[in-house]
């Protein structure tokens, strides 16, 4: 199928919108530190194992489109409809997985900022790639990917969370 549907996006906002989000956090946190409440062990341990699901997440979802050779930039027409691996959890690993991180440094490094950036950019993700994606994933794949959708939730599961 030749790809003549247009990329979903000129700019790779993901990517921008993360990394972006954890630039303010860090600089939030160091003019409005968290409460000490908040500076123990166990959320340490507990931040620590989520950015390391995080990463995972990531690590797995890239590694899976690479096996498929599809096309892993935002900003890129799709190549490929990838459903299997990680893809059959979630429609974006990538980017729960971006946000599963930054939410897990609130934690690591007793800053709440991180978790208002994981919320923020997480909907700014939404807004600016998630959707678009969609709707050039449909007129790209067309059944192939209402099928999909319409068994794999956007963000994990099959939780069916498109409107």
């Amino acid at each position: 199928m030749p790809n003549t549907v247009p990329p979903p996006n000129i700019i790779p906002w993901p990517p921008l919108i993360f990394i972006g989000a954890a630039l303010a956090a860090f600089a939030l946190g160091r003019v409005a530190p968290a409460p000490e409440w908040l500076d123990g062990d166990i959320a340490e341990g507990i931040g620590w194992a989520m950015m390391a699901l995080g990463l995972g997440l990531d690590i797995v979802a890239v590694l899976t489109l690479r096996m498929h050779e599809a096309n892993i930039l935002p900003n890129r027409p799709a190549s490929r409809l990838v459903t299997t691996g990680i893809y059959a959890w979630s429609r974006n690993p990538i980017y729960l997985g971006n946000g599963i991180l930054l939410a897990g440094a609130a934690l690591a490094f007793c800053n709440l900022w991180f978790l208002l950036a994981a919320a923020v950019a997480s909907f700014a993700v939404l807004r600016l790639a998630v959707l678009r994606e969609e709707r050039h994933l449909a007129a790209r794949f067309g059944a192939a990917w209402e099928d999909y959708r319409s068994r794999t939730g956007r963000w994990f599961g099959q939780w069916n969370d498109d409107n």
